[in-house]
């Protein structure tokens, strides 16, 4: 198999200072009764180009969604220089945007108001005759249209993601953050809006961070998966280059192309190599 895994040290010593997001010996700890540190993440570093998709997998409890919400400037690291686009994060900003597990819409709001409240608080000085076409443009994209004036009750799971999906994206971050995003939906949905997702970012670009524990997803998904340590003190463990190019789906129907990359040895080497490293630590586990 042609993809390269990277050992945490190797990677350490090889830091690229030109990436867009650029996560340098990040350090996050938090104080103990006793004055001592319980350390979550211990020098983690980390870049990602402008237009790559990354998954980050590692058992419950590895800081993994932690370092999630560092990037998103929802918390703060204890020590590191993290910065995107060569500005020092310190707060949330509407160039990260951030999708959840769960879906965190209004239930007050329609599908189309609850888009265009996100867009009405960051493009503050766009038209409205703009906001409006940004709302119905994003509406189209996750094939929301026809559901654009019914509350949250009124839909299913997997369409109240896409809208939450569909608000990030219209906002026109730099950078995507997802939170395990398809973890509450059923196998089913739960492929095709990966499929979706995936569709959207082939043909419009820009940083993706994907925490998941789903090793299939990652690598359908993703160019590189980034695999963590148990916590307490996780760190980077491997970091896998996925070698299936993009767009996963071309001119071959969506199921074949699927079926034929999961049938490759490319593919099940990546998974088993994935799977065996989670197992290790998972049996380390105490």
């Amino acid at each position: 198999m042609k993809s390269t895994f990277y050992q945490t040290h190797q990677y350490e010593q090889n830091f690229n200072h030109n990436g867009f997001l650029e996560v340098e010996n990040l350090v996050k700890s938090y104080p103990k009764a006793d004055g001592s540190e319980f350390v979550v993440l211990d020098g983690i570093n980390l870049t990602i180009n402008e237009d790559e998709f990354i998954s980050v997998i590692g058992h419950s409890g590895c800081g993994k969604s932690t370092l999630l919400k560092i990037v998103a400037g929802l918390e703060e690291p204890s020590y590191s220089s993290v910065r995107l686009d060569g500005k020092e994060i310190r707060k949330p900003g509407a160039e990260r945007m951030m999708v959840f597990q769960h879906y965190s819409l209004l239930p007050w709001l329609t599908v189309k108001e609850n888009i265009r409240l996100a867009v009405d608080e960051v493009l503050k000085n766009t038209s409205r005759a703009e906001k409006i076409s940004i709302v119905n443009e994003h509406l189209s994209m996750v094939n929301l249209t026809a559901a654009a004036n019914k509350y949250p009750d009124e839909i299913s799971g997997g369409m109240k993601q896409r809208v939450g999906i569909a608000r990030a994206l219209a906002t026109r971050p730099k950078m995507l953050l997802m939170d395990e995003p398809f973890g509450a939906l059923d196998a089913l949905t739960r492929s095709k809006l990966q499929r979706q997702v995936l569709d959207i970012w082939e043909q419009h670009r820009q940083a993706v961070m994907m925490i998941t524990h789903d090793v299939d997803e990652a690598i359908y998904m993703s160019g590189r998966i980034v695999l963590m340590t148990n916590g307490p003190a996780a760190k980077i463990g491997e970091i896998i280059d996925v070698p299936f190019s993009h767009p996963r789906v071309s001119e071959t129907p969506l199921q074949e192309a699927r079926v034929a990359m999961r049938n490759s040895q490319e593919y099940y080497d990546i998974r088993n190599h994935a799977l065996n490293f989670l197992e290790r630590y998972f049996s380390q586990d105490k």
